[in-house]
């Protein structure tokens, strides 16, 4: 997988959401997508970054862009941490990792001095034609939403 690049067409995804539905990038053509990558559901990183864009979910919707969050946990699991946490989009069960790799997001990690391979938290927020407008690679879990406001001037 080559490295992706701001301006350069986002790879083709479909999978399935926390209620069995298929998602693909081509149900969000015609609007902005942000899509956000994420190691593990009910971590205190992962939980405010998606209860960040969840509170602000109606801004988005207003501003013409959909939210769509990828972790490797299984849909029930996604299903469970939707429901804790009242989030207000679809998440994205990627058991396989094939989305992850897709964009270039499963790779080698370092905790403590030992490596392994993991989710590298990062976001994308794809155009109405499927180009990659912006890339967030160290994500402001708590205040992500103006993060990404501040950045693209919504």
């Amino acid at each position: 997988m080559e490295n992706l690049i701001e301006g350069s067409a986002a790879p083709q995804f479909e999978g399935v959401t926390q209620d069995g539905r298929i998602l693909s990038l081509r149900d969000f053509k015609g609007k902005k997508l942000i899509l956000y990558f994420y190691p593990k559901d009910n971590t205190p990183g992962c939980t405010a970054e998606s209860c960040d864009l969840s509170e602000n979910y109606d801004f988005w919707l207003s501003k013409g862009v959909d939210v769509v969050g990828v972790s490797p946990d299984s849909a029930s699991s996604h299903q469970k941490f939707i429901e804790k946490y009242g989030l207000k989009f679809s998440l994205i069960a990627d058991t396989e990792k094939k989305i992850l790799q897709a964009y270039g997001v499963w790779g080698e990690k370092f905790n403590y001095g030992k490596s392994y391979m993991g989710v590298i938290r990062t976001t994308f927020v794809i155009n109405e034609e499927g180009i990659i407008e912006k890339i967030f690679k160290k994500v402001d879990t708590k205040d992500h939403t103006n993060q990404i406001v501040k950045e693209l001037n919504f």
